[in-house]
Parts: C-alpha cells; sequence; structure tokens
C-alpha cells in the first residue's frame, strides 16, 4: 500500500530537488554521508554490546553501476534501519536519525556523525526517477524495501536481504536537452566526485568493477587526511604534492601553515601561501575562498568568507566539527561561527607572515612581489581601518641600500630630531632617481622611500603617519630643509621677484598656481612642486581611471635659486625683454613636465623654442 508524504513534505522534497541544491553530483556525496553515519553508529554500538562481534577493517562502502538498467548502487553493512525508521527518517523529509542518535547518546564524546539521514537523502531525486532503499537493521531479524519515485509517496514491504546494512539503488533519469545524466553512469565521473567531496571518509569506498566476468574493487577514497596527521609525521614533499594536486599549481607553495585550534569553535586548518600570484589573480575572475570540510567532508569548494580580500592569496583548507549547516549541508546556517575562524585565521597569517618576513627576509621579498599590492589595497579599501593589521608588512625601496625596507625599519634609522618620513614618486626606481627633488635630499642626508607602484600614495595618504611620523614627499610644495635663514632669504628674493613670477605665471596661462625660486635643488634648473592633497603621480593614476571630471594636481614651478638661470630671467625681466622672458618661461615649464614624466601639450611649439635660442646663442 502507497503512503503518501505529508503536505509540507512534498513541498520541501520540490523545493530541494529545484532549488537548494545548486550541484547534482553532491547525491553522491549525501547518500557516502549517510552510509557512513551507518557504520559510525554500528561502530561505536559495538564498543559496549559485547555480542555484536565488529571487526572495524570489514567496515566498507561499495558503489556499483549497471549502465544496462541506468542503475547505481551504494551498500553499507552499517546499523541498518527498521521499518519504524525506514518510515521514520525517509517517510518525513527533514527527520535526522542520525540526529536523535547522537542526541541520545550525548554524553558519550566520542560519537562522531557526520550528517542528517533523511535529508540530504532526497538529493538523489536530482538524479534518479526512482528509488529503492534495502535495510535490515542489526535489531531485527527482518529486512524492509523502502520505495519511491518521488513526491507522489513510497511503499515500505518486507524484503529478504540477509546481513545487516543498506542499499540504496538509484534510477537515473533519462537525459535531457540541458543535462547529460548518462554521466553519472560512468566510473571516472564516479570516482571523481567521491574524491572532490568524500577522500577522506573513514571508511573505504570501493568501486565495485566488473571486468571480464569478475567481480573487483577498487578503494577511491584517502580515508585520513593529511590534516589529521600529526605534523611531525608528515613530510613538506608531502604537503606540497598534496597542495600541487588539490590547487593546481606547479610549484611548491612558499610557505606552509598548519593548525588546531580549540575553543568556542573548533577547526583545524591547512594553509599555503603560494610561491606566485596566479594568472588571473588581479583580475574580477579570481575567487578567494578556502575550502571547508566537516568532519572530513567538503561542503564548499571556496568559502570566502573565511579570508579577508587582503589575504586572498592564502590557499588551503578548514575542517570543523562545530559547523552548523543548513538542511542541504550546501550552504551555512549560522554566520557567526565563520566569523570565529575567520577571525582566528587572519591573526594567523598574520603572525606567519611576520614570521617569515623576520627569519626568511628573501622569501619574503618573493611575496612581497607577487602580493604585496593586494596589502597594500586591504590598507586604502578599508580607509586605513586595517592599517594596524598590515602596515607592518609593507615595504619600500630605500634611496639608503638600494633594497627593501619597512616603515618599522626606516624609523629605526632616521637621523636625530627627524620627525618626517620621505617620499618619492615616479614610474620606476630609475626615473625617482633622476627627479630634481630626490638630489637635495639624499645630498643632506635623509633616507627616502621610492614608491613605484601606482597605489602606494594613496596608501601612505591613508596612513597618514607611522609611529607619529608624518610622511612628506619631496616633491610636496610644503617640503623645506632650508635652516630660518636661510629661509627668510628665500622669502625676501621671492618677494622681490613676484612681479617678473606674476608675468610668467600669464605666459603659462595659468597652467601653474604659483612660480617661485627655491633651494631645493642643487644642481637641477627646476621642478614641479603641488599643493594640497593631490600629487603630480596622483593625477596620472586618477585620470587614467574612468571618471568624468579631470582632475588636477596644484601645481607650482620651482626655479633653482643658486642656478645660473635665475639670473638669465632676472636679467630679462629687468631689461624688459618680455619675448625671450615667455621663451624661457616655457621651455623651463615644458622641462619640468618632461622630469616628471608628465606630457607636452604643443612639443612642435617647444621644439621650434628650443632650437631659435640655441639658433641666436
Amino acid at each position: 500500500m502507497k503512503k503518501q508524504f505529508k503536505a509540507e513534505s512534498k513541498k520541501l522534497l520540490d523545493m530541494m530537488i529545484n532549488s537548494i541544491y545548486t550541484n547534482k553530483e553532491i547525491f553522491l556525496r549525501e547518500l557516502i554521508s549517510n552510509a557512513s553515519d551507518a557504520i559510525d553508529k554500528l561502530y561505536f554500538i559495538s564498543l559496549t554490546e559485547k555480542k555484536l562481534k565488529i571487526n572495524r577493517d570489514d567496515l566498507e562502502i561499495l558503489i556499483s553501476i549497471d549502465k544496462d538498467n541506468r542503475t547505481i548502487k551504494i551498500t553499507d553493512n552499517g546499523i541498518g534501519m527498521t521499518k519504524e525508521e525506514l518510515e521514520n527518517n525517509l517517510g518525513t523529509i527533514a527527520k535526522s536519525g542520525s540526529q536523535l542518535f547522537k542526541e541520545s547518546n550525548d554524553q558519550n564524546k566520542n560519537i562522531d556523525i557526520i550528517g542528517q539521514f533523511g535529508v540530504g537523502f532526497y538529493s538523489a531525486f536530482m538524479v534518479s526517477n526512482k528509488i529503492i532503499v534495502n535495510s535490515k537493521s542489526i535489531y531485527d531479524d527482518k529486512a524492509y524495501s523502502w520505495v519511491s519515485s518521488g513526491a507522489d509517496g513510497y511503499t515500505i514491504n518486507e524484503n529478504d536481504k540477509k546481513s545487516n546494512g543498506t542499499e540504496i539503488i538509484l534510477f537515473i533519469k533519462e537525459n535531457t536537452d540541458d543535462i547529460n545524466f548518462d554521466e553519472f553512469l560512468t566510473e571516472e565521473t564516479i570516482e571523481k566526485i567521491v574524491k572532490k567531496y568524500s577522500d577522506y571518509i573513514r571508511y573505504p569506498i570501493k568501486l565495485v568493477q566488473n571486468k571480464e566476468k569478475k567481480s573487483e574493487e577498487k578503494t577511491l577514497n584517502s580515508m585520513i587526511p593529511i590534516w589529521k596527521k600529526n605534523k611531525k609525521d608528515v613530510k613538506d614533499e608531502e604537503y606540497n604534492d598534496f597542495y600541487t594536486d588539490k590547487f593546481y599549481d606547479y610549484e611548491k607553495p612558499l610557505k606552509i601553515i598548519k593548525s588546531e585550534v580549540e575553543g568556542r569553535c573548533s577547526y583545524s586548518s591547512l594553509l599555503f601561501i603560494p610561491s606566485h600570484a596566479p594568472y588571473d589573480y588581479y583580475t574580477k575572475e579570481y575567487e578567494k575562498g578556502l575550502q571547508l570540510y566537516s568532519k572530513g567532508v567538503l561542503i564548499m569548494e571556496k568559502c570566502g568568507d573565511l579570508l579577508p580580500d587582503y589575504f586572498s592569496f592564502v590557499k588551503g583548507l578548514v575542517d570543523s566539527e562545530d559547523i552548523s549547516l543548513n538542511i542541504s549541508r550546501e550552504t551555512l546556517q549560522e554566520n557567526y561561527q565563520i566569523e570565529l575562524i575567520a577571525k582566528s585565521l587572519e591573526s594567523k597569517i598574520k603572525k606567519e607572515l611576520e614570521k617569515m618576513l623576520k627569519e626568511n627576509r628573501d622569501d619574503y621579498e618573493k611575496f612581497f612581489t607577487d602580493f604585496g599590492k593586494q596589502l597594500k589595497f586591504g590598507i586604502y579599501s578599508s580607509y586605513g581601518l586595517k592599517k594596524d593589521t598590515l602596515q607592518d608588512l609593507l615595504l619600500y625601496f630605500s634611496s639608503n641600500d638600494k633594497k627593501y625596507v619597512t616603515l618599522k625599519e626606516y624609523v629605526s634609522n632616521m637621523k636625530e630630531n627627524q620627525n618626517i618620513i620621505y617620499y618619492a614618486c615616479g614610474e620606476s626606481l630609475e626615473k625617482i632617481e633622476l627627479l630634481p627633488q630626490v638630489e637635495m635630499v639624499k645630498d643632506k642626508g635623509y633616507e627616502i622611500l621610492y614608491l613605484t607602484d601606482y597605489m602606494d600614495e594613496f596608501v601612505i595618504k591613508t596612513l597618514m603617519n607611522y609611529e607619529g611620523k608624518e610622511f612628506m614627499n619631496v616633491s610636496d610644495e610644503k617640503m623645506d630643509l632650508d635652516t630660518k635663514e636661510e629661509k627668510e632669504n628665500l622669502n625676501k628674493i621671492n618677494e622681490k621677484n613676484k612681479d617678473m613670477f606674476n608675468i610668467m605665471k600669464d605666459f603659462l596661462k595659468n597652467k601653474v598656481s604659483s612660480i617661485q625660486f627655491t633651494h631645493k635643488l642643487k644642481n637641477h634648473p627646476v621642478c614641479l612642486t603641488t599643493k594640497g592633497d593631490v600629487s603630480v603621480e596622483m593625477e596620472k593614476v586618477l585620470n587614467t581611471m574612468q571618471n568624468e571630471n579631470n582632475i588636477k594636481a596644484e601645481i607650482i614651478m620651482e626655479i633653482n635659486e643658486n642656478h645660473e638661470i635665475s639670473k638669465k630671467l632676472e636679467s630679462l625681466y629687468k631689461n624688459n625683454e618680455k619675448d625671450k622672458l615667455e621663451k624661457y618661461t616655457k621651455i623651463l615649464y615644458a622641462q619640468a613636465r618632461l622630469i616628471e614624466g608628465l606630457s607636452i601639450e604643443n612639443p612642435t611649439e617647444i621644439s621650434n623654442l628650443v632650437c631659435e635660442i640655441l639658433a641666436n646663442k
């Protein structure tokens, strides 16, 4: 006699088949997990019921495929189910026999049940149009068959099964225009699914193969996760092989991070810092995340919530028994558990990076070359909220030793009474070295940080200061290394030449906010400095982005007061040779722009002016 599912169960079954499960191959993970639960129950009971003679080595899960009849059979020799349990666990969707078993034995902490039998089981209807469950309980002399073709209902009848355990037979659907169900009837697909999701089920999962009228069994799973083994018993080569195999890399990782954490949310983790950035790392296509396991069963291929964006380069996995899953075992039910793990992982990754920086500088610099931009972005994108986490992981090229230094190292090397961290920006180290503003700062004995990444100055602006020391661009208008006496003298000279500067500014049609003499330059005749928050380098970056506003830095043209060109300009102004003064002004401005790596609006005009002055000299 056919029995009907309750109305809410019909709705839930339909929802699970059509909505909850996003990946049809999940059905095999669910059935294997349930089989593992059934074996766990039997083994647990055998520890206290001596009449049950159980040899752990005999416990197994078998999978067989019959392509001709389009069936997949999953068999376990676990505890089995009585008629009542079949009714309760499979007749009422979302009724969990495993959960009830665990709750009734909650006083014993050794029970380790994976799933919720009666929930994930119904995922099998995604690929099957009919399911037969043959089961015999260790507590019943009779065996029973549960048969259903979906939401229409089910029947339960006696059968002649002799051994304890459960056998599930799936009748696979015919292909449709959109879905190739035949793939689930191939040994290659079954093996791939088992390796992906159930590789660490503690009992052997064997594929029964019929070859030349002989039956052979092939074990598909590893059973013992590498992260569950004692670290001293695992060689680095084994971790490296695991990494290259599981995460499809052709090079071994730069660093291996293994940890076991117990507390409000206990977990094991095995993390890897790659030795190079994936080809798509800095693209929108790259997807961050760690593999998430629950009791050795893969739940999510990439759980992005376990990693902050600035550590998105980390590969690896987390295995936790404390994760609460929803009924499909595909999504997480309570986010706070993931948040606890993520916070712990963030701290662990940071400490390991700091350790690498301290103990393996070459490795860290190699890491920073590939992933440093992501750390910088973490500071910038968080508006500085994450600077305490990330600022000591940053590296910048130093003008002193021609090598990378940290901000902490820069500050420790500062001159007595120095309160400013000096930096210079440019497209390359070579171009920064040639900047006129750099020469004088170096000549005064100050170390300069060379910033060549387009994001560097934005990060510096976000940091604002480090250990109370403010940052200053050597191209900033406020940059001043003069003595009090030198400043006063320069102010008098600039005041004296104010009218000449205003005329020169008019020649440039307000392309600069002001012109003045300076002592910032040693041998160079001219440079551009900026006033305000936007520097020349920031202007370049911002204007490469898609935006409606053409952002301009407020530019000041500074002329070396100690250079012969300053005397020439004063002479031209004094002798009222405005035509020549205009030509010199335009050439100087064009020269300053070229030094800064900026374009010239009318290069033909400047070329003609240079040739004219050279010819008349």
